[in-house]
């Protein structure tokens, strides 16, 4: 069930802020994180940099990024293992990765950890500037659920239709995942620890007022009441588990304005 779309609010500075992209650079080469910063800055995008891992973990807890351009062969902490983690801290960041090595198995392993590209060092601009503005051009859509297998296999399945995908276990990660981003579309389990989605709701609506919203459950009769509730405050649609992965997918993107 889907209602009809809503008329979006108007911008203000905060959220214009949010729609300029945010690039994390990562490489031990001090140089090389001054010229992209300084390249990818003059582009249009907000560019912080961090000369090893744990900077850059650091960097990755104070803000969520739209992208991270990671060098795989950094000591102490390499990129894969620093991809890794920062998909626990900001499921939503796409990790492009950038190796001087030919490795295929490396390439192959980061791909299936969930990195996007794999690119040759030195980045070639003519090929980083379209990704990065293909990458930041992915709706951004969160899931609030707290069945951990469900939302990883909810994020292989979006990624591999061209979504960025954050992740939320209850309220407060939500509530903690909404500042500074600008997502499309946040599907809310209406079951969640310590209630239901409809604070999650109240909260979207306070926080990223033009955000779609899908509700999700997998207790049709005994969530129908507050699934009409939650309706009634604005929430777009409902989709119920087992899902349809089709007409999902049909949903979302029409939420996320991609329906051809």
């Amino acid at each position: 069930m889907l209602r009809q779309t809503r008329p979006l609010a108007n911008s203000d500075e905060d959220e214009m802020d949010k729609q300029i992209a945010k690039i994390l650079v990562v490489d031990d080469d001090v140089d090389t994180c001054q010229n992209l910063h300084d390249i990818l800055t003059d582009m249009g995008y907000h560019v912080d940099t961090a000369q090893d891992g744990p900077t850059a973990l650091e960097r990755i807890k104070q803000r969520p990024y739209d992208v991270a351009l990671l060098d795989l062969k950094m000591p102490g902490m390499d990129g894969l293992t620093l991809y890794r983690e920062i998909r626990k801290l900001r499921s939503g960041t796409v990790a492009m990765l950038v190796t001087a090595y030919s490795d295929p198995e490396t390439s192959s392993e980061a791909l299936q950890a969930g990195a996007w590209q794999v690119l040759s060092k030195p980045v070639d601009l003519s090929k980083l500037l379209p990704l990065l503005g293909e990458a930041t051009q992915q709706p951004l859509v969160m899931v609030v659920d707290d069945d951990h297998d469900l939302c990883q296999n909810l994020w292989d399945l979006l990624r591999e239709n061209g979504y960025r995908i954050c992740l939320a276990g209850n309220e407060q990660e939500a509530t903690d995942r909404l500042e500074g981003q600008d997502f499309q579309v946040i599907l809310i389990d209406m079951k969640l620890p310590g209630g239901d989605g409809r604070s999650v709701l109240a909260r979207v609506r306070e926080s990223v007022p033009n955000a779609r919203t899908l509700l999700i459950t997998g207790y049709r009769d005994e969530m129908s009441r507050l699934v009409e509730d939650a309706l009634e405050a604005g929430a777009d649609g409902v989709c119920y588990k087992p899902f349809d992965v089709p007409k999902l997918l049909q949903t979302l993107r029409q939420l996320s304005h991609r329906d051809a």
